[in-house]
């Protein structure tokens, strides 16, 4: 909303030497949140004056253009009593008339400065400017866009013109948020000036109207929950060819809008001043009364506009015996427009239900200012005075005759009631704000306050259809006290609980990651079908069944993510091109799994739901368990004078899960496995107490290619909230004795088929309590262990904690070993 300062001040007594920048911050601090500040003249410096045009002489150039060799009267302005002879290219203008002249020394917009200089064989002493030259736009109090012709009683020749042009106009523009309709007027920002500044405020809608009578217009209203007043007055005799007087032009412009007629501007400069949007039919062109109703199946209408639409029946219309001429409070029809050879108007101001013009609006996809207000809200009781302002207006400069007779159907709304405690807004804001200061100040925004021992009843004005329960009014007296005195109280925090379990297992995995080198990074959790084919995933993947949203980000990306992997995968080839010789990633996140346990149910927000309401709705939620995945790519250790560096692979990502399984006290198995989007021989999967939480190894070939990865890229994907439930709180620590190890190796031949890892957990169990550690360190096949057998070397060591162990408890320690392995797993001890 664009607000003239200097009609603010017809309606408040503001002080005088208010500056605009001060008014714009106080009316902020009230809600009304400042956008800019324009001032039209800012960028012209220097004389800038009225002139009257002496003589004109037209001379024909060899170009074929022809220049205005004029006489232009400024004397007042330079005291040398002679007129100035100036170059005009324009012809729109004749001798005698009154123009804008900038002199010598003047600067207009873009830094234009003018001086006296030869032109055309003849020294030009200015310029006669047009409004474009000004920076006031083509339409603006010129002809054609020409040159600026003044009407007679603009100025004497040498006056400033600023005034006249309205460069010394000040204008605010304010964000009006939806609640706030009644600041879309002037009558509306007026009232907050005065409330700021507890300054004297005239209401432009308090004047006298004429009563109601039978002898207006027709008009019948079939839907008043839809249309609760209508208002009808006509004028007749009016005269379509009568200008806008240039002070409403100013106003028109100056507030955002394009004067386009007088019958049309008058209606508009009605609509800014008081916030009720009128409309004007040709009364000629009306057949029978007029009668609001809903549309039918099937109706049509052309708007204003020129579009023909398909009404709903839904939709407020106006009609008369010809059928709709109007969609009410929203557009007008074409066929009762105002046109230029309008002599006789009917002024509608009607009060309409803001619900149903929201929904026409957005229906048919009309935004105008006219719906704006009423979409949001305006003052129905000020319907009269609005139509008899517009009939003022139009008597008076189109002269025009108010025909008798004022139709007025219909009566505005209950106005609402509202009870609160008198203590509210200091409980609430927590600001020392007593009783008397809360009436006061609903008061001042317009309310009716009754008191009734500890309680008020405030009686809403009619322009804040927003406010419709007590703390709405708690807003209102908040804001008049000033919320930048709301005093800055820190919260008491409560005792401290610490980290629950879960935090705290997830702060050790991510220190054991960042110990392997790992970098944490946080990706979208969105995909699509391209990401999934990026993978490898064959389409009856159980990845690919993935939970849809309805309002995605992206057409590409529509879905809620199965795996962590392709935002990794992508982090890290972004990494990998930009220069990194290697890079170990890890995210932990959320993915969704969709079920089929119906919708979630819709519940009121009246109450908190029940224990059992909630349940229901968590029940109907899709499975979102935590991820955790690890990206290693590259370079794994860096090559130097002390060796060769190693680029990552499949066991770099074995590694890091059995790192992080020995920091959270679980114990992990893996076994070979083969899925995309692993390598299928170096792919591993991880298993807890025989159940797989995810897997681990090199990716495939084809997806290192299509994400831009080096080769034998290796990749981690775990069910992290499965990992941690099977954690210890509390690792032990580990006990070192200090006595001497005794180091056994075995060699065990068994079946191809057969496991390292269950011959390894067969030595385990049979070596018992003394084994410390347990290391695979050799696989051989070949003619000396026979076709289909392996031979694997495993090294043991044992050691006690409290003596130096003996030959023979080692050795049968060993045996025992060998023993449980030959009886779990068929192996038998190489020679």
């Amino acid at each position: 909303m664009k607000t003239p300062v200097s009609w603010i001040r017809e309606y408040v007594d503001l002080p005088a030497d208010l500056t605009t920048e001060a008014l714009a911050a106080e009316l902020t601090d009230l809600g009304l949140k400042l956008e800019a500040i324009e001032k039209p003249g800012d960028q012209i410096t220097g004389p800038l004056v009225v002139g009257r045009v002496l003589t004109m002489e037209p001379e024909p150039q060899k170009n074929g253009k022809t220049i205005n060799w004029c006489t232009v009267d400024v004397a007042d302005a330079n005291g040398t009593g002679e007129p100035q002879g100036i170059v005009c290219g324009a012809h729109n203008f004749a001798p005698g008339d009154l123009v804008v002249v900038v002199l010598p020394g003047g600067v207009l917009p873009g830094n234009f400065a003018i001086s006296a200089r030869k032109t055309y064989g003849h020294v030009s002493a200015g310029m006669i400017c047009s409004a474009a030259e000004l920076g006031l736009g083509e339409d603006a109090l010129s002809s054609g866009g020409g040159i600026i012709v003044l009407p007679e009683d603009a100025g004497k020749p040498g006056e400033s013109a600023f005034g006249v042009l309205g460069l010394d106009e000040e204008v605010i523009e304010f964000e009006i948020n939806p609640d706030r309709a009644y600041a879309l007027s002037l009558r509306g920002v007026a009232r907050e000036a005065a409330l700021a500044y507890d300054a004297s405020y005239t209401d432009p809608t308090q004047r006298d109207v004429p009563p109601a009578d039978d002898q207006g217009y027709p008009v019948v209203v079939d839907d008043p929950a839809g249309c609760p007043v209508f208002v009808a007055r006509t004028v007749s005799g009016f005269d379509p060819a009568a200008p806008t007087p240039d002070w409403m032009v100013q106003r028109i412009q100056l507030a955002g809008m394009r004067p386009i007629s007088l019958a049309v501007d008058v209606t508009n400069y009605v609509m800014l001043e008081t916030g009720r949007p009128i409309h004007g039919y040709d009364a000629d062109k009306l057949q029978g009364p007029i009668r609001v109703r809903r549309a039918r199946e099937g109706e049509r209408l052309t708007t204003l506009d020129g579009t023909d639409r398909a009404l709903s029946t839904e939709d407020l219309v106006v009609t008369d015996d010809s059928g709709i001429i109007g969609l009410g409070g929203v557009m007008g029809g074409e066929a009762t427009e105002m046109s230029e050879t309008t002599t006789r108007v009917l002024v509608e101001a009607a009060h309409w239900d803001a619900v149903a013009m929201f929904r026409t609006g957005k229906r048919h996809k009309i935004s105008s200012e006219a719906g704006k207000r009423n979409e949001r809200g305006v003052d129905p009781t000020i319907c009269e005075a609005a139509a008899d302002r517009v009939v003022e207006l139009l008597t008076t400069y189109g002269g025009g005759t108010a025909e008798p007779g004022v139709t007025v159907v219909g009566t505005p709304p209950e106005r609402t009631t509202i009870t609160i405690e008198a203590d509210l807004p200091a409980r609430v804001t927590g600001m020392e704000i007593d009783p008397a200061t809360t009436i006061r100040h609903l008061r001042a925004v317009g309310c009716e306050v009754a008191e009734d021992g500890t309680k008020l009843t405030a009686t809403v004005p009619p322009w804040r259809p927003d406010l419709v329960d007590p703390f709405d009014l708690v807003e209102e007296v908040a804001r008049v006290v000033g919320y930048r005195n709301v005093p800055s109280v820190l919260p008491t925090p409560g005792a401290g609980r610490g980290l629950t379990r879960e935090q705290r297992l997830r702060r050790r995995v991510g220190r054991t990651l960042a110990g392997a080198g790992c970098v944490e990074v946080v990706s979208f959790p969105f995909v699509g079908d391209a990401a999934f084919d990026q993978l490898g995933l064959p389409t009856d993947d159980p990845l690919r069944n993935t939970v849809r949203l309805a309002n995605p980000l992206s057409n590409e990306e529509p879905a809620y993510t199965t795996t962590l992997l392709p935002g990794l995968l992508k982090a890290a080839a972004r990494n990998v091109g930009r220069g990194a010789s290697g890079v170990a990633l890890f995210e932990t996140g959320t993915v969704a799994f969709p079920s089929d346990r119906g919708a979630a149910p819709i519940y009121g927000v009246d109450r908190r739901p029940t224990e059992e309401e909630l349940a229901a709705l968590l029940d109907a939620l899709p499975a979102q368990p935590l991820h955790l995945a690890v990206v290693l790519a590259g370079e794994r250790e860096r090559a130097g004078w002390w060796g060769e560096g190693r680029e990552a692979g499949w066991a770099d990502a074995i590694a890091v899960v059995r790192r992080l399984a020995s920091d959270l006290g679980v114990a992990v198995t893996v076994e070979a496995d083969a899925r995309m989007p692993w390598h299928p021989g170096r792919c591993a999967r991880v298993l807890v107490e025989g159940t797989e939480i995810g897997r681990a190894g090199e990716l495939h070939p084809k997806v290192c290619a299509s994400f831009g990865l080096p080769k034998r890229s290796a990749a981690v994907e775990l069910d992290l909230d499965a990992l941690l439930r099977h954690a210890v709180d509390v690792v032990p620590a580990p006990e070192f004795s200090t006595y001497p190890v005794a180091k056994e190796d075995v060699a065990l031949v068994v079946d191809d088929s057969v496991r390292a890892a269950d011959v390894e957990a067969a030595l385990r169990e049979g070596a018992g309590e003394l084994l410390e550690s347990i290391r695979l360190f050799d696989v051989y096949t070949g003619e000396q262990v026979g076709q289909g057998r392996t031979s694997l070397a495993f090294a043991l060591r044992f050691r006690a904690p409290d003596r130096t162990l003996t030959e023979d408890e080692t050795a049968a320690a060993r045996e025992a070993a060998v023993a449980r392995a030959a009886e779990l797993t068929g192996a038998q001890q190489r020679s």
